[in-house]
């Protein structure tokens, strides 16, 4: 198996942003391959290499004591791991790429959004390069691997965990220490028992447009406090949370975002799920494989420009891509053989769609209306939106 879960795009991507400033960071959950990632560059790096961990004790302590003259000591390739947790360093950084001359770059891992680390943004500015790092996606796990990969998601020890005991195991695991280590270590106040009894009640809304007043009732606090807690979750990259389009189109439209658990085999362990038959009875089964799917997608073409498209009268479009100026549009259907609907023909209408793609689990790609096309997950590593007809 491990010779088909090279991550050989994202490495050089890390290697033409080098080429272009002096900082890079590596941004995408715990246990995502970060990490693995670093190493393969600094395999691969010309010159010398410096990595601090800042989960270690001795690291941190040589950080956080004397940071200015450590890392203007260290020539070449500098790791950092886990940033975040010395969120001080990022001003420093910021003379330190400056610097004429400059000996060293900066490769930053992070397991927390930027936005939840102060003066980050600030200190950086221009300077730093993103790259998120995602579980894996279909084209590096093989096609054959889809009901494996959808089931158990793409954290890698996940993935190829032994049997689905031990994913099983892997799943709950990670989701306690998540919860008891990693959230307050954010410096964050939220009880961990309040956090994953909304992480799972969450997981019930999984697909959904976001009602915190509903959820807020059903936990028995604020909707200030579910707000709260959905942005940490989003900002440990644990949720997405799929912003609404909405122009002047003379129709009332959705304006609240879709809620998506990222994962989903986190998905599945938090709705108790232990196989992927257990899945197909499940009432969220359709709800899951639009959420895999969209990641997939997402890992695909990017995040940026990236919405989804319902009107208050039923129509809807689970994604809306903005690429090369043009519009397109992905419905994930989780059907043998899906086809179109009105509501697909009113989307293609009134955002004037390029074309629109109904993502489904099977393997044949096939026309079901003019410019709505039928297509396997696995064609979307073929799918170019820049020659798209």
């Amino acid at each position: 198996m491990q010779q088909l879960l090279g991550r050989e795009r994202l490495l050089a991507t890390v290697q033409q942003h080098f080429a272009e400033a002096p900082a890079v960071a590596l941004l995408g959950a715990r246990q995502v391959g970060k990490t693995t990632l670093a190493r393969e560059v600094a395999r691969v790096w010309p010159g010398p290499t410096t990595t601090f961990d800042l989960e270690r004790a001795a690291d941190r302590a040589a950080l956080a004591g004397t940071p200015e003259a450590v890392l203007s000591a260290c020539t070449g390739l500098v790791i950092v791991d886990e940033v975040q947790r010395l969120p001080e360093l990022f001003a420093l950084l910021r003379p330190l790429c400056d610097a004429p001359d400059r000996k060293a770059v900066f490769l930053l891992l992070g397991s927390a959004s930027w936005d939840l680390v102060q003066g980050v943004s600030e200190s950086l500015a221009g300077r730093v390069r993103l790259v998120r790092v995602p579980g894996f996606s279909l084209d590096e796990t093989g096609a054959g691997e889809q009901d494996r990969l959808w089931f158990r998601g793409g954290f890698p020890r996940a993935f190829l965990a032994e049997s689905d005991a031990a994913w099983a195991r892997w799943v709950e695991s990670f989701a306690e220490i998540f919860l008891e280590r990693d959230i307050p270590g954010l410096g964050s106040r939220v009880a961990p028992s309040a956090l994953g009894r909304f992480w799972r009640m969450l997981a019930h809304f999984h697909g959904q447009t976001w009602n915190a007043a509903e959820l807020a009732r059903s936990m028995g606090v604020s909707p200030t406090a579910v707000n709260h807690y959905r942005d940490l979750l989003e900002g440990t990259f644990m949720v997405r949370v799929l912003a609404p389009w909405f122009e002047n189109l003379g129709k009332r439209l959705v304006k609240s975002p879709k809620v998506y658990v990222r994962d989903s085999g986190i998905l599945h362990h938090l709705l108790g799920l232990d196989s992927l038959f257990g899945l197909r009875s499940h009432p969220r089964y359709g709800a899951s494989w639009e959420g895999f799917a969209l990641e997939q997608t997402l890992i695909r073409f990017g995040e940026r420009d990236a919405w989804f498209w319902a009107t208050q009268r039923g129509a809807e479009l689970d994604l809306l891509l903005l690429r090369h100026g043009r519009r397109f549009g992905f419905e994930y259907k989780c059907s043998d053989a899906p086809t179109s609907s009105r509501s697909m023909h009113i989307a293609q209408a009134d955002l004037d769609l390029a074309h629109l793609w109904v993502v489904y689990p099977g393997g044949r790609h096939y026309p079901m209306a003019p410019g709505i096309t039928a297509l396997p997950l696995a064609g979307l590593s073929t799918l170019d939106l820049a020659t798209a007809a």
